[in-house]
């Protein structure tokens, strides 16, 4: 920017009106809170709002001139000052002049002015103080306004609070010591003129609300007083010594100092919104390639209400996030995949990368909203085909990825009839039964979505959570997707044992029916399964071992493990033991290994030995027994829970 001459400002002439200390002393009283928020909004923002509520108070209260006999000339431009009041044109000009010194920084070769220091009173010990919370547009406003130079702050104030013209500004920036006041109505001009907003709670600091200080810390600051003080006397002379060396937090910015990256994440201008057809030529197949949807895709300031909440939600919002999934906001400009109204609610749908974030508010205007997290982390193709949109009167709406051709409905029980279609609009599924919500007592039915591409057809279902888990099945290591004819069969008497597994942050889960039992009564042959739970975690997996009998409508759970290997691609085996009753009235202990257990050993309460996979000892009702097999590699196994 180039230097200006700048002419110096005339003396008050004889006739000029004359304010005395009385007459400012009133208007002090009378106009208090509009000069405390005069100064609140025209401190720099980096002081943190603590901070600037407490300078602001010190600054308007320092603002009365000395002295009992003193009289103080006004500049004629704004004698008349607030509804012709000369007194408040005076303390005006006073509390901004100071207000933008303190925005100054400091000189090494200079003295501080006392504006530039922290406030001598007034002083609050154990507490913060800080305006209340205002709405989406009032944080807006605030972030655009921390982005200004302290004379082009003030110049949107003076337009906006005082309603002063543009000339009446230049005079009262003119007098207040600002070198180039029209560049600061210039820069001024770049923020929308959203004046009613500045009478905001957000913006009064004569309304304000209080929490402590962190009072673990401060005890941790009490008992370290004293070693500190004996420290200083030991150490004096080292303080003096060249560099500076690291602050308590390294090279970090100061508190409430403002970050690219922090800001971008609050600005729904720069959300991500991928290319409608960017799926069909990306290396890539996931989340990231969603375009976005929903009527309210262009809606600001609901994106922008979605965001701010994210990033620091009320005490009315009810957050919720699956295990091992941060609730913490976005790194930066997440990317938008749905905003839109579904039945009674506003659901905005956002991905940053690590989880699926989704916003629902009530479009009745009453108060309250949700924020719900997933984790979504190395989604594959066939993990990142829906997200829940709503759940509602037991009933429950996807949104599908781009990819998929078809939808349907599918009962998991009943593995012969046939799937229902769901009517697909801009990627909503019509709503559909969830058993999340159905099962209040026994388990009659378990409805999953079934997903049909160009790579083939997969089951989901519903475990509460955003993203619905996928089902699969098969050896592990060599699993497929539970989707024909005979992996349907394996399912259905397994199905209702999903239950178990709500909001526990599941990614996939695999059933694979590793053996068929003789039992010993002649009655049939038994089947045992292994169910397996994979998490986005990659911690937290559950293993089932079940049993079920010849015309059994459900199956018994023999046994069960977490956070172990077994029936899992590292580990593809698993041994489980079950003490069953046969028709004549004698107890069993049957026990069944995968296909390449070559023996297996029960000790405890039961003594039995076999060759190959199964196992069948008498044995007493409650008795206990201990399994041990051996792999045809000479390896030895546990039996499973």
């Amino acid at each position: 920017m180039q230097s200006q001459d700048v002419a110096p400002r005339p003396a008050p002439a004889s006739d000029d009106p004359v304010v005395d200390v009385e007459r400012a002393e009133a208007a002090l009283v009378e106009h208090y809170p509009r000069l405390v928020r005069l100064a609140y909004l025209v401190l720099p923002p980096s002081l943190g709002r603590n901070r600037r509520v407490v300078t602001a108070h010190s600054l308007t209260q320092r603002a009365l001139p000395r002295g009992r006999a003193a009289a103080t000339p006004v500049i004629p431009a704004q004698s008349t000052g607030r509804e012709g009041d000369p007194g408040y044109s005076l303390l005006r000009l006073r509390v901004l002049r100071t207000a933008l010194e303190a925005d100054r920084p400091l000189k090494r070769l200079a003295w501080p002015k006392r504006s530039q220091l922290p406030p001598l009173l007034p002083q609050i010990w154990g507490l913060r103080l800080f305006p209340r919370s205002g709405g989406a547009d009032e944080l807006a406003l605030d972030q655009r306004l921390s982005a200004l130079s302290g004379p082009a702050r003030a110049a949107y104030v003076l337009r906006g609070l005082e309603k002063l013209n543009d000339d009446d500004v230049c005079e009262v920036l003119d007098a207040a010591g600002v070198d180039y006041v029209d560049e600061a109505l210039e820069e001024a001009d770049t923020v929308p003129a959203q004046y009613a907003l500045l009478d905001s709670p957000e913006f009064d600091p004569c309304s304000l609300q209080a929490r402590p200080t962190d009072l673990m810390r401060r005890r941790q600051h009490m008992k370290a007083a004293l070693a500190a003080g004996a420290a200083l006397l030991v150490s004096g002379a080292l303080l003096g010594l060249p560099g500076e060396g690291w602050g308590p937090e390294g090279p970090a910015a100061p508190s409430y100092a403002q970050n690219p990256a922090a800001e971008a994440a609050l600005d729904p201008a720069q959300l991500t919104r991928v290319p409608a057809l960017a799926w069909q030529s990306s290396a890539r197949t996931d989340f990231s390639v969603w375009p976005p949807r929903g009527d309210l895709a262009d809606d600001s300031a609901l994106l922008r209400r979605a965001l701010a909440v994210w990033a620091r939600p009320g005490e009315t919002v009810q957050v919720s996030a699956t295990p091992g999934t941060p609730a913490g906001g976005p790194p930066g400009a997440p990317q938008l995949l749905y905003a839109g109204t579904v039945d009674s609610a506003r659901v905005v749908i956002l991905y940053d990368g690590l989880r699926i974030a989704r916003y629902a508010e009530p479009t009745d205007g009453t108060a309250g909203a949700a924020l719900d997290f997933s984790r979504v982390d190395g989604a594959s193709r066939a993990e990142a085909s829906a997200v829940v949109l709503s759940r509602a009167d037991g009933n429950v709406r996807y949104l599908l990825a781009p990819w998929v051709r078809k939808a349907a409905e599918r009962d998991l029980l009943k593995s012969r009839t046939g799937a229902m279609d769901l009517t697909v609009t801009d990627g909503v599924t019509t709503p559909m039964a969830s058993p999340v919500t159905q099962q209040t007592g026994s388990c009659t039915s378990w409805n999953t979505l079934q997903l049909t591409d160009s790579t083939g057809t997969r089951l989901l279902t519903d475990l509460s959570e955003l993203v619905p888990a996928r089902l699969t099945t098969g050896r592990p290591g060599a699993v497929k997707d539970a989707a024909g004819a005979a992996a349907l069969r394996t399912w259905a008497p397994y199905s209702c044992w999903l239950g178990a597994l709500r909001s526990a942050g599941v990614r996939t889960v695999n059933a694979w029916a590793y053996a068929r039992q003789a039992l010993p009564d002649g009655t049939g042959s038994a089947e045992w399964l292994c169910t397996r739970a994979e998490t986005w975690r990659g911690g937290g997996e559950r293993v089932l071992a079940q049993f079920r009998t010849p015309g059994a409508a459900h199956a018994a759970v023999a046994a069960k493990g977490q956070n172990v290997a077994a029936c899992g691609a590292r580990d593809p085996h698993v041994l489980a033991g079950v003490l069953w009753k046969a028709q004549t009235g004698d107890w069993y202990l049957l026990a069944a290994g995968a296909p390449d257990t070559d023996s297996i050993r029960a000790t405890g309460g039961v003594h039995g030995t076999s060759r190959g996979s199964l196992l069948t000892v008498r044995a007493e009702q409650g008795a206990r027994a201990e399994l041990k097999g051996t792999l045809e590699s000479g390896r030895s196994i546990s039996g499973l829970g």
